[in-house]
């Protein structure tokens, strides 16, 4: 393994002891970097626009000047060209919700290109996006520079979250609270071959979440991943930090089943579930099917193997929950999926408890390219950055690399509650979210303020 420094150091624990303020590496180059005006960033998406590579970055809500338009906005959608990642330039600004936080902004985003959709104008591209937690729009980004608003697919919710858009059908699942039912997030989902015209199919969710339901409510919904009409599966997952639930739902019984919300109903497209422990999440439920384990190549199933790499999401400051992690479930057999394995960063590596900011697993990358599929995901780690995964024996997974961000200026506080009562605050990195595009390069984005890392994985 390669080991690169951007520390002065001789070895790996001093790389990763790097000092407040500068970076630390390992297997991974930093590239390019994007200040994005110092907005909180949650979802990058990295697609190819007629020649061009743009990322389409979702933001938590507060409010910042866009030097583009000389205007003050509410943080929204940033459209940054990329087509050279070491020179990545903001092209346009589309404002959110009015709002801080969780409770404003424009956090997620799915791009398709009209040419891959069944009904829309081949000329085009569409951005699918949140509107803070109240909807979901889609916006006409062909030109990056100059994006139009082409339809609200959805309004009025109390909550929105991490959608699936497939571009090759049109069909989108839509993270929503609509208003009925008792949870802040389920699923909506909605024909948008035809961006400009949407169409309503059903909504979806786990039994004791929709409307006129008793007892518990089960915990709420993060996000789907389709596999589409060839894979015929989708995987929830469901509870970020405790109670979590892995969901495998068969797609066609879900899009062709009858839509009203009974129990009867809403279990009939369901293939498998795995239910995690009261202390972790199922933030990313993340398919890699058809692996090879070299160990059981002799035996008589070839050592094929579908597995599921579901990612937790660490939500307190300073360690002051129990730790999230990423869990390598086989769900060959789909009925009864089962861990296999765990990974963890350990907390020693890097003093990352006493750091600030939140310290343990996000979310995993969710394009999955041929030079990486089947071998490596990569994983936001909060106060620890980017880390590489090594997934070829998923029995057994181990880090490849990593790359954790210097802070800057911009680079925003965390805080938590002392035993006396105050307020402690920590400038801290806090890598949130992460793509890969299809040449195979990994886009970070911080919660925190500091902006975009582009970055070169050395395999």
């Amino acid at each position: 393994m390669r080991i690169l420094f951007m520390a002065a150091a001789a070895l790996l624990p001093l790389a990763v002891h790097a000092q407040h303020g500068s970076s630390a590496s390992s297997n991974m180059t930093l590239l390019g970097h994007e200040p994005l005006q110092g907005r909180s960033a949650y979802q990058p998406l990295v697609r190819e626009n007629q020649g061009r590579w743009i990322a389409y970055i979702g933001h938590h809500g507060g409010k910042n000047l866009n030097p583009v338009s000389g205007q003050m906005e509410d943080n929204g959608t940033s459209i940054v060209d990329v087509t050279d990642p070491r020179k990545p330039r903001l092209v346009a600004h589309i404002p959110g919700e009015p709002g801080e936080g969780e409770s404003g902004g424009a956090q997620m985003v799915r791009v398709c290109n009209g040419a891959e959709l069944p009904k829309a104008d081949k000329s085009k591209v569409y951005l699918l996006r949140t509107f803070g937690n109240l909807g979901h729009e889609v916006w006409d980004v062909t030109t990056p520079e100059k994006p139009s608003k082409v339809v609200t697919v959805v309004d009025g919710l109390k909550g929105t979250h991490k959608n699936w858009w497939e571009c090759d059908t049109g069909i989108a699942y839509l993270v929503s609270g609509e208003p009925t039912w008792r949870i802040r997030r389920m699923t909506q989902v909605f024909d948008l071959s035809d961006p400009a015209h949407p169409r309503f199919i059903r909504n979806f969710g786990l039994v004791g979440q929709q409307p006129g339901a008793t007892g518990p409510v089960p915990t709420e919904l993060h996000g789907p991943i389709s596999t589409g009409p060839k894979g015929n599966r989708i995987y929830f997952g469901y509870g970020t930090n405790k109670s979590g639930v892995m969901q495998i739902v068969d797609r066609q019984k879900l899009l062709a089943g009858p839509a009203e919300p009974t129990p009867a109903n809403l279990l009939a497209p369901q293939v498998g579930r795995l239910d995690l422990n009261g202390n972790n999440g199922a933030h990313t439920a993340l398919p890699v099917m058809g692996m090879t384990v070299p160990e059981f190549a002799k035996d008589k199933d070839a050592g094929k193997r579908n597995i599921i790499v579901v990612v937790d999401e660490e939500l307190a400051n300073e360690c002051q929950e129990p730790r999230q992690f990423v869990w390598m479930v086989d769900a060959t057999d789909e009925q009864k999926p089962v861990v296999i394995s765990t990974f963890n960063v350990p907390e020693s590596s890097g003093n990352f408890c006493s750091r600030g900011g939140r310290f343990g697993s996000h979310s995993s990358n969710e394009n999955q390219p041929p030079m990486y599929y089947g071998k490596y995901v990569f994983v936001a780690w909060f106060n620890a950055g980017v880390r590489a995964i090594d997934i070829s024996d998923p029995y057994h997974p181990r880090e490849a690399g990593f790359f954790i961000p210097a802070t800057t200026d911009k680079t925003d506080k965390r805080c938590i509650k002392t035993e006396s009562g105050e307020s402690r605050c920590k400038v801290a990195i806090q890598t949130n979210n992460l793509d890969v595009d299809d040449r195979g390069f990994i886009y970070a984005v911080d919660r925190a303020n500091t902006g975009l890392h582009i970055l070169e994985f050395k395999r």
